[in-house]
């Protein structure tokens, strides 16, 4: 197993030393060298009023697929196409406003220079991915990206694995830079991704509580006794559903404290008499909230941190506004029980 281990650990170092060479060569370049060509090809795909067409054979078109969908999720419609079918009736797919991505490490693919020649004559931009740009692909491109010479890793060195691994990680800097510079933002990707578990942990809190003040959720001033706070809390809960605990909030609205059913078990516990005492004595003052404008994943980090089953949720200026319970986020599969 120690040699496996070796071999395996090998694999991996060989891939990531090759995107390691291109990430120094494109921040060591100068003015008018590998980062001018990585920058046009950023602006080319920013700019892009249509789709972000990529297309590779093999090895390469499976990776382009990848690269597709993530420009995709950033906002940047996108569509694969088969190199060898575009010439053979699927050219229609591309449009005159739309970006070609070429993938070919070897830059010598006949079937994507077929289609990087007729994209040239009819005008289409076009960016290539190839080892050097001495390749023919990139004689045939608008602005061209060169992964340099890579081998492949293995003892072998013929199965596409590092060419492959740099281009895909070439694919998502492309991706991401050009929508950074669209300035696409945490809101714009939720839009893209309202489902799983990348959907929900951006969604609002506001969005996902259960209880609302002055709906399923007590909000009582915490100037009452205990026994008066309980007794508000039970003539205005509903009676489908009820809340955890009790909001408590201060002589201007604001939150002040939680006082939760474990609280009023323990209380009770230690002492019978203690129903008659201000809430102000016992509730949590100052309890962990959460804007209404934050992510579930903010409730989320702060169940793991902290161990709390209520989280209360406060407007901009600390009103209460509701509740998340642990319960929640379990339902949603953001927590485990």
């Amino acid at each position: 197993m120690g040699d496996e281990s070796r071999f395996l650990a090998e694999v991996l170092r060989c891939e990531a030393e090759a995107i390691d060479r291109i990430a120094n060569e494109i921040t060591a370049s100068d003015p008018g060298g590998e980062a001018s060509h990585w920058s046009e090809a950023v602006k080319l795909i920013a700019d892009c009023s249509g789709h972000v067409v990529v297309s590779g054979m093999g090895k390469s078109g499976l990776i382009g697929a990848k690269i597709s969908a993530t420009f995709s999720s950033l906002g940047l419609p996108s569509h694969v196409i088969h190199p060898a079918e575009a010439v053979h009736g699927d050219l229609g797919r591309i449009r005159k406003d739309d970006v070609v991505l070429l993938l070919s490490y070897s830059g010598n693919t006949e079937e994507v220079l077929n289609l990087a020649t007729i994209l040239k004559a009819d005008g289409v931009c076009r960016i290539g991915i190839s080892c050097n740009h001495d390749t023919h692909l990139s004689k045939l491109c608008d602005t061209h990206l060169a992964l340099g010479d890579l081998e492949e890793a293995g003892p072998v060195g013929l199965a596409p694995t590092t060419s492959t691994t740099a281009t895909l990680a070439c694919g998502d800097a492309l991706a991401l830079a050009a929508s950074k510079r669209r300035d696409f933002s945490e809101d714009d990707f939720h839009r893209h991704h309202p489902g799983g578990m990348l959907g929900a942990g951006l969604r609002q809190v506001s969005d996902v509580m259960r209880f609302r003040a002055g709906e399923e959720l007590p909000v009582v001033s915490h100037e009452l006794t205990v026994e008066e706070a309980l007794a508000v809390a039970w003539n205005e809960r509903s009676e489908l559903r009820r809340a955890g605990a009790i909001i408590l909030i201060d002589d201007q609205g604001l939150l002040s404290g939680i006082f939760t059913d474990g609280d009023l078990r323990r209380l009770v516990m230690n002492d019978r008499e203690a129903l008659a005492q201000p809430i102000s004595n016992v509730m949590t003052r100052h309890p962990r909230s959460l804007l209404a404008t934050d992510r579930v994943r903010d409730a989320r980090q702060l169940v793991a941190e902290h161990r709390i089953d209520e989280i209360p949720v406060v407007d901009a200026e600390g009103h209460p506004v509701g509740l998340v319970d642990v319960q929640d986020l379990v339902t949603m599969k953001i927590v485990q029980e």
